[in-house]
C-alpha cells in the first residue's frame, strides 16, 4: 500500500515541487499551506507521515506538532520538520516537541524523499519483524505491539524514540557513539544528525526517568555517548533478574 504523506507550507512552490517528487517515488501526497488546514487534514485523513514546514502563518509548525503529540490517537505520526531557519535552538526546539528529524531550506528534494522514507521504514519496522519483547526494571518494550510501557503505564513515544530505545533495550550496557546509536537505531546518516541525538535522548528521559535529571536507565557516558543500563527493580537495589534486555 502506497504512503500517504502530507506536505504544509505556505510557500506553493515548494509544495508542488515536493508534491511532485514524492508522487514520482509512489506516495500518495495530500497538501496544505497553513498550520490550521494542517490540522483539519491530520485529523480527517490520518497520513503515514508530516512535512511540515515551521514559519506559517495561522498555526506555526511548533504548534501543530505540538497538538499532534499531544493527540493519542495521531501521536506515533512521524514528523519531518522544514525550516529555513539555521539557528540550532530552532532545530531542537523542534525536536524536543517531538519532531522526528529536520531538513533545512534550501533543501535537495531528493532528500526530503529520501528522509520521508527512511522515516516510514522507522515506522514500520516493528510490524515486519517477529515478536520481541525486551524488559529492565519497570521499563517494557513490545516491538511486535510497537508498546512502551513504564511499571505497566502506557508511553507515547516518536517513531524516532522508539527506535533509540528499543536499540538501547536490545544491547544493555552497550556504550553507543551517537553515530553508532544512529546507525543501529535509525539505519541512516547525515550531517549534524548527532547534534540532534542529544535532543531525543533528553525527551527519552523525560519520558522514562522519575528523575531526568538523575537518569536511572538512559546514562550519559563521557566522551563516548549513551547506554541504557540494568535499572533496579527492588528496594535492595538488586538488578531485575528476568534479565537485562534480552527478549523475553
Amino acid at each position: 500500500m502506497s504512503a500517504r504523506v502530507l506536505i504544509v507550507d505556505d510557500d506553493r512552490q515548494i509544495v508542488r515541487l515536493l508534491q511532485s517528487y514524492l508522487e514520482h517515488a509512489g506516495m500518495i501526497v495530500f497538501t496544505a499551506f497553513d498550520g490550521e488546514e494542517a490540522m483539519h487534514v491530520i485529523r480527517r485523513e490520518r497520513p503515514d507521515c508530516v512535512v511540515l514546514d515551521l514559519m506559517m502563518p495561522k498555526r506555526s509548525g511548533w504548534d501543530v506538532t505540538r497538538w499532534v503529540r499531544g493527540d493519542e490517537h495521531l501521536a506515533a505520526t512521524p514528523i519531518l520538520m522544514l525550516t529555513a531557519r539555521v539557528e540550532d535552538t530552532d532545530k531542537l526546539v523542534g525536536l524536543e516537541l517531538g519532531a522526528d528529524d529536520y531538513i533545512t531550506k534550501p533543501f535537495n528534494p531528493q532528500e526530503v524523499v529520501a528522509r520521508v522514507r527512511a522515516i516510514l521504514r522507522r515506522a514500520r519496522w516493528s510490524a515486519q519483524t517477529p515478536q520481541a519483547v525486551y524488559q529492565i526494571g519497570g521499563l517494557r518494550l513490545n516491538d511486535h505491539e510497537h508498546t512502551v510501557s513504564l511499571d505497566g503505564r502506557p508511553l507515547d513515544l516518536t517513531p524516532t524514540e522508539f527506535a533509540l530505545l528499543r536499540a538501547m533495550m536490545a544491547n544493555p550496557n552497550y556504550a553507543f557513539t551517537r553515530s553508532e546509536l544512529i546507525e543501529r537505531a535509525l539505519g541512516y546518516d547525515y550531517e549534524g544528525l548527532e547534534r540532534t541525538i542529544d535532543s531525543h535522548i533528553k525527551n527519552l528521559r523525560r519520558k522514562i526517568e522519575p528523575d531526568p535529571a538523575n537518569p536511572t536507565y538512559i546514562e550519559t557516558v563521557v566522551g563516548v555517548g549513551y547506554r541504557l543500563r540494568a535499572a533496579p527493580n527492588s528496594a535492595n537495589g538488586e538488578p531485575d533478574a528476568r534479565g537485562i534486555g534480552a527478549p523475553l
